[in-house]
Order: structure tokens, then C-alpha cells, then sequence
């Protein structure tokens, strides 16, 4: 009589799930990182001016 491998079976099923949650995962933060790439196109930041900190700190 042949033997059940419900081990292996089992194994394979968690290795699967494991997988599939680790894309999605992956496809969770590509899509976060769009999304603050895209809101930072759309609000430029202003470059600092670090002349005006120099002339005060000689001044003074």
C-alpha cells in the first residue's frame, strides 16, 4: 500500500503561501514608493540658501 506524503504536501502549501505573501509584500511597497515619488514631483522643495547663514555668522 502507497503512503500518504502529506509532509511534503504540507511543506509545499507553506512555501507557496510563503511566497505569495512576500509578492505581495514587494508589490505593497513599490506601490507606496510610487506614490510618495509621484507627491514629491508634484511639491518641489525649496533648495536652502546656506549663503545667507554664512554672512550672518561673519557678521556677528
Amino acid at each position: 500500500m502507497a503512503r500518504s506524503n502529506y509532509s511534503f504536501q504540507k511543506r509545499q502549501k507553506e512555501l507557496k503561501r510563503k511566497k505569495k505573501k512576500e509578492e505581495k509584500l514587494q508589490r505593497k511597497l513599490a506601490k507606496k514608493a510610487l506614490e510618495l515619488e509621484a507627491n514629491s514631483e508634484e511639491i518641489p522643495e525649496e533648495p536652502e540658501n546656506e549663503d545667507a547663514d554664512d554672512e550672518a555668522d561673519e557678521s556677528g
